[in-house]
């Protein structure tokens, strides 16, 4: 299993998801959300793992999870706070080309109406924007390219695809 996958990184609400699952069937990949992973594995939802592991808690069971995705020819949507995991992220970059869907921070704001239904990892007193900035050194940290999001999910996706040809 070589580098033949596309995971995507990202602020929560930044489209990874969307993105994902619109690629996905434009190149014939399978989609995973690793989101949805966690909560298959945990039987709970993102926020109720939160809420009664903690942040921290949270963060090793989504390094776990991440680190052992088995995957080929798929794009794979992570949670917003997987570049926490150091595990995880090598093992992303052993088998994938990782894009980072840059968003703003006034979208993200925009976007992000209930941050705590949302199953987001805020640290207690941590604001939006301390998250933010806190991620966005991540993310460009561990990203093979970076997507700025302007525009709408398809003008994404082609901009994507045209990164895939480019090789």
């Amino acid at each position: 299993m070589g580098r033949t996958n596309l995971i995507l990184i990202g602020m929560p609400a930044s489209g990874k998801s969307t993105v994902g699952v619109i690629l996905a069937k434009v190149i014939g990949f399978d989609f995973i959300d690793t989101d949805l992973l966690i909560q298959r594995a945990e039987k709970k939802r993102l926020a109720q793992i939160i809420e009664e592991r903690g942040v921290d808690g949270f963060l090793e069971i989504e390094n776990r999870v991440n680190a052992s995705v088995e995957a080929d020819h798929c794009v794979i949507a992570t949670g917003g706070s997987a570049v926490y995991g150091e595990e995880a992220m090598r093992h992303f970059k052993k088998i994938g080309h990782i894009l980072y869907l840059k968003v703003d921070y006034d979208a993200i704001s925009k976007r992000l109406k209930n941050i705590k239904k949302r199953g987001v990892a805020l640290k207690e007193g941590q604001t939006l924007r301390d998250l933010y900035d806190e991620r966005v050194i991540l993310y460009e940290k561990y990203a093979d390219t970076t997507i700025e999001e302007k525009g709408d999910v398809e003008d994404v996706v082609v901009r994507i695809l045209k990164v895939i040809e480019e090789g």
